[in-house]
């Protein structure tokens, strides 16, 4: 099926790995033009420098800290002067702090808040005049299902997400006017670097797989293992699509099962 992205310029932040960068693929196989940005602008150069795109898609790259009011201005205006506007944003951003209540300080609660809504606001001001001019702009927050679903050992962690969650739903209701749409797709346990180092840290004798899997089933996910950047990556690039136009203020969650809300 064809998403109708070909042409549309998409900003993705956290782009050098896991999800950011599968969605960065994703997006370029569709013909997209993709604006990506990590912190570290030789590692996001290295893992993108040789995605495979279709025709005319075009990449232009930056470092760029989204909790640097300034530095995300920078990056969004250059974007969008190099690829001719921007019609859709991926704000993908973020890291999981590990620690239950007692073991999280004051100021990892408030490093925890900030990054998780400032690494969104900082992008999404910066990016609605263009998002404005666009035929069918889409802004997707990556989230987890620990908004809903809080896990005492991911205190800091569960709560911000919580609020992002909230945050997202009243940009969609703002942002509804001028024709933005904001989703979110929250997800459960996925294979990215953030679990493989885990693995390697935790001296395990067993292959990956038997580690992830013995996880899963400890974490209560019915599919029984983790799930991958890529299929992260397809319910995010399938939001910005204008064949969602009428899903705005909604949540996909990719968790193999793992929520038990209803």
């Amino acid at each position: 099926m064809d998403l109708g992205l070909k042409g549309a310029a998409v900003l993705v932040t956290g782009a050098s790995s896991g999800v950011g960068l599968a969605t960065a693929a994703a997006l370029l196989a569709e013909g997209a033009h993709v604006a990506a940005c990590a912190r570290d602008g030789v590692r996001l150069e290295k893992a993108l420098a040789d995605l495979p795109r279709a025709e005319g898609a075009r990449l232009y790259t930056a470092s760029c800290d989204v909790l640097d009011q300034a530095q995300v201005e920078t990056f969004v205006a250059d974007a969008a002067r190099e690829l001719g506007g921007l019609a859709g944003v991926v704000n993908n951003a973020g890291r999981s702090l590990m620690a239950r209540l007692a073991e999280t300080t004051d100021d990892q609660w408030r490093d925890e808040l900030h990054l998780k809504i400032f690494s969104v606001l900082h992008v999404v001001r910066a990016a609605l005049p263009w998002l404005r001019a666009a035929a069918n702009p889409a802004v997707v927050n990556v989230n987890a299902i620990l908004a809903r679903q809080p896990e005492p050992r991911l205190a800091a962690t569960s709560a911000a997400r919580a609020a992002l969650l909230n945050l997202s739903t009243t940009l969609a209701t703002e942002l509804a006017e001028d024709g933005v749409r904001v989703n979110s797709v929250c997800l459960g346990l996925v294979d990215t670097g953030q679990w493989r180092r885990r693995y390697e840290a935790s001296g395990s004798e067993l292959s990956f797989v038997d580690w992830s899997a013995e996880l899963a089933a400890d974490r209560g996910i019915p599919l029984g293992r983790l799930g991958t950047a890529e299929e992260v990556a397809f319910p995010i690039v399938t939001l910005l699509s204008p064949r969602a136009s009428y899903v705005t203020g909604a949540t996909i969650d990719v968790g193999g099962g793992i929520a038990r809300y209803v």
